[in-house]
Order: structure tokens, then sequence, then C-alpha cells
């Protein structure tokens, strides 16, 4: 019986023109492979009109408009996290190949390209589960209505509560599962995944959480109190946030999506009913990139 063929949807990031090299070989390969490609329109766009490459694909499409056996994201941690925006409850398992700096998330390297697509072709790979958190805002007035916000309310990685511009520092009182837990008086708070420990809660202090560890921390951003710590609880707890400025509104960030809530607003985050897939090779573990890509035990004394 003949063997059906793969689809691969292709994000990247339109901003890497020197990186042409590397998404040529992955075309190519998915290509001699006959695989079935599906490639998003911005991206399709740039790599067309904006480096003149000779690109053919299955399908262009927009959005959230497309399934796939599996997700390719070329770019860095942003370009997947605006994948994973789109793969959403699709259950599409993600390969991010890095073209950035750090990449974190997106730990293919350029060289290690063709491998990883032959392992995904072989079956030689698994599969490691993103926790996702999401908000719903309802704004305060006679009666309470939902805020509709302009993009997903999902976040992989953090969703993040922050003063405006430079406005005074504000108040976020906090209760988790209807607790009180304590009001916050600082620049911001940062609710973060396991996944998105290693980004903005890490530069503020947060601790590194394993992915797979079943549990969010709340991390709070330039606190007027230096007795306020970050604190871990279980991802199944329900946080409600209500924030107090002298501005008047703040800035609500989902994965560094910002738009502007009205002071009073009632946030209540949650996790999500689906996560997010992350394509890792047979032989790579969390502990390696931690090492890798943060020189863990690097001694840089000379």
């Amino acid at each position: 019986m003949a063997q059906r063929k793969l689809r691969f949807a292709l994000f990247g990031n339109v901003y890497q023109a020197k990186k042409s090299v590397s998404i040529q070989k992955i075309l190519s390969f998915l290509s001699e492979h006959k695989a079935d490609v599906y490639i998003e329109k911005e991206f399709f766009e740039f790599l067309t009109q904006g480096q003149h490459l000779d690109v053919t694909a299955t399908h262009i499409f927009e959005g959230h408009d497309f399934e796939a056996d599996f997700v390719i994201s070329m770019g860095g941690d942003g370009t997947l996290l605006k994948a994973a925006h789109y793969v959403g409850a699709k259950n599409i398992p993600i390969m991010g190949v890095n073209m950035g700096r750090l990449g974190f998330l997106a730990d293919v390297g350029p060289k290690d390209i063709e491998r990883s697509l032959e392992a995904l072709f072989a079956g030689n790979y698994k599969l490691e589960d993103h926790a996702v958190i999401q908000v719903e805002a309802e704004e305060r007035g006679e009666r309470r209505e939902k805020h509709v916000f302009q993009t997903c309310p999902c976040a992989l990685n953090d969703i993040a509560v922050l003063k405006r511009d430079n406005a005074s520092m504000i108040s976020i009182r906090t209760n988790v599962n209807g607790e009180y837990l304590v009001t916050y008086q600082a620049d911001g708070l940062i609710v973060s995944t396991p996944t998105g420990s290693t980004a903005y809660s890490l530069s503020n202090g947060g601790p590194i959480m394993v992915p797979e560890s079943d549990v969010i921390c709340l991390t709070p951003v330039a606190p007027h109190s230096l007795n306020i710590r970050p604190i871990v609880i279980r991802d199944d707890a329900v946080i409600t946030l209500t924030v107090e400025s002298r501005s008047h509104n703040f800035l609500i960030a989902i994965d560094g999506r910002s738009e502007k809530c009205e002071e009073g607003t009632r946030l209540t985050i949650r996790k999500a009913p689906y996560s997010i897939k992350i394509v890792k090779r047979s032989g790579q573990t969390y502990f390696s990139t931690l090492r890798e890509k943060m020189t863990w035990g690097l001694d840089n004394r000379s």
C-alpha cells in the first residue's frame, strides 16, 4: 500500500534575509520527499517577492486556515510563538528551526536541518507537551462586560500585566482559587508557564521550570517591596487579578502581543484546554538544552 504524503505547514521570520540558504535547504528536502507544502502567505510573499526565490507550494494559507501533519517554524523563538498561536488546538506538532540568536524553543540549528527532517520522515522523534494558559477579562461598570481581545487570549510563554509607558507603578490585587494572595505594588506581574520560565520571567528573577511539570509561576516586575518574590503554584489553579493605576489603564501582553485595558478590569487566568506539541529529536533532553543555550557550568574565568 502506498504511503500517504506528509503535509507540512511553514511559518517563517520575514526579517531574516540572510537565512535563505537554510530555507532553500528545507524546501528542497521536502520537495525531494514529495511532501505537500503549505506556506503562510506573508512568509511566501517574503520568499518570492523579497528574496526572489523560486518557491513551489501546494497551498498558500492565511491565519488558522490550514491543516498539516507537522508545522515547521523557521526563525527564532518569536516565530515559533507565532506558529503556536495559529496552531492553537489543532494538535499539530511544531519543529522549530533556529535562524535567530538563542533559540531555546526553536532548537534545530542550520547544521541539523536535514538530519532532523529525516528523523521526522522515519518517525524517529518524540513529542513534548507544553502547557498553554488563557485569560478572560471583565471590564467594571454597573454591569460587568467581557473585554474582547484583539488577538488570541492564549499564551504558550506568558501573560504579563504591565504599567503603560512612564506611568507610576500599578497595584495588582491577586487571588488564587478565590483566596487572597497579595497586592503587588510593581511595574507589572508575569504569569508564566514552564515554557516561558526561560523568557521574560527569568529576566525578572523567576525560576526555571521544567516542561510538563504542571506548574505556573507568578513573577513580579520591579516590585516596590524587596520581600516580594516569585511564587510557583499548581497549573490547575485559577488566578484572578484586579489592577489599579494612576493613569487609569494598563497593558496586558499575551506572548508579547500587547493591548490596553482599563483600570478595574478583572483578569482571570487559567490553564487552556489544549497543549502545544514540540518536536524533539531522539536523545535530546531539556537539561542538555539548558547547558548548551544558557552555558550552564561554563567557567568564564581566564
